[in-house]
């Protein structure tokens, strides 16, 4: 074991994820089997680190859990598995592009009702201003 190597409550902390989620990645499979110390706790290498990093952008991206177990799988088989790792990420990428394309036009949409609320809301300030200041 390395001096560089984290306990699991230092990757909790450091990735934001709770203890309980760490195991819970191991378990599913999302995580490789994670060395031990003579003790039996859970060391955590910069390698590792790195690993939870992505899987926690394809999480952000919305990719499932069997998405990212799947990837995992195949990472797990090693080089030969490159080209099936690319066309994974590559489809996954299409659904965020269209997901984000999407939510720019219900940006544009809620742009443009604010837009129509404030041309509705202009003339009550209007006439407020005009009423000038209210008595104390």
């Amino acid at each position: 074991m390395t001096e560089d190597s984290m306990t699991i409550r230092q990757l909790a902390r450091a990735s934001g994820l709770s203890e309980h989620a760490l195991r819970y990645f191991e378990r599913i499979g999302l995580l490789d089997p994670v060395e031990r110390n003579a003790s039996g706790h859970r060391r955590y290498t910069a390698r590792d680190r790195a690993w939870l990093d992505f899987i926690q952008r394809l999480r952000a991206t919305g990719m499932s859990i069997a998405g990212m177990r799947a990837y995992a799988a195949l990472r797990r088989q090693g080089e030969l598995t490159f080209p099936a790792r690319r066309a994974l990420l590559a489809a996954h990428r299409e659904d965020v592009a269209a997901r984000i394309a999407q939510w720019q036009r219900a940006l544009v949409s809620l742009d443009e009702k604010i837009a129509w609320y404030e041309e509705q809301i202009a003339p009550w300030r209007a006439a407020a201003n005009d009423a000038g200041p209210t008595p104390e």
